[in-house]
């Protein structure tokens, strides 16, 4: 299967190779229920569900949970990427098109939500903190998880703590960004070890940038 993670001229957090990298992990393991916790401007939401649309047509779920420009996460040493506070971009076209034409905010729910316009009917966004909304998510048929959200010690723990409970023994997938030397945060890779060992659960390093936990 050819594996092309596009970019539709939106800001994404997996540039290059990370992308179809990936498209990679969804494709040994063709989940039909994934959630992503950290939408940013949905680009890895798109790319997710033009997979599974291609693998299983209209049958799979995607639920995207992100604070989408709303209230800050009430965790003091939460860290926000500077695109969120600005959005500005390297490629001065972008600049136009989307602040001066457009006047869109790209991690909006709003203009995340007509961006998968195409999937409406197999989605569903949610705005918030995780360490208040996702206790309130039904996770039970979740399949596979893609955690690159909130990066404090104290939101990973927290996400993978929920996540854990509703997909113990139930070998799902939970992949981790910004955990190796490609794409490194230090409060991550605490968080992440310290969770894995707690719970004596096997941790895989993919090409030194994803964490991967079976559950």
């Amino acid at each position: 299967m050819n594996l092309n993670y596009k970019s539709y001229w939106r800001k994404s957090g997996l540039k290059g190779k990370w992308g179809n990298i990936f498209l990679e992990r969804l494709l040994k393991y063709n989940p039909k229920n994934v959630l992503e916790i950290g939408v940013f401007c949905g680009v890895t939401a798109r790319n997710t569900c033009d997979f599974l649309n291609k693998i299983n047509g209209k049958n799979f779920n995607y639920i995207g949970v992100d604070l989408f420009g709303r209230d800050k996460s009430e965790v003091k040493d939460e860290i926000e990427p500077t695109f969120l506070k600005d959005q500005k971009f390297s490629n001065p076209l972008k600049n136009i098109y989307y602040n001066y034409i457009l006047k869109e905010n790209l991690n909006s729910i709003k203009s995340v939500s007509k961006f998968l316009i195409k999937y409406k009917d197999n989605i569903k966004l949610i705005a918030g903190d995780t360490n208040k909304v996702l206790k309130e998510i039904d996770l039970q048929n979740i399949d596979f998880t893609f955690l690159d959200g909130g990066h404090s010690y104290h939101t990973v723990i927290n996400d993978l703590t929920i996540l854990y409970e509703s997909m113990k023994g139930k070998n799902k997938v939970i992949l981790c960004d910004d955990y190796g030397k490609e794409s490194y945060i230090p409060e991550v890779e605490k968080a992440i070890n310290d969770f894995t060992k707690q719970n004596n659960l096997k941790l895989n390093l993919i090409e030194n940038r994803f964490a991967e936990i079976i559950t």
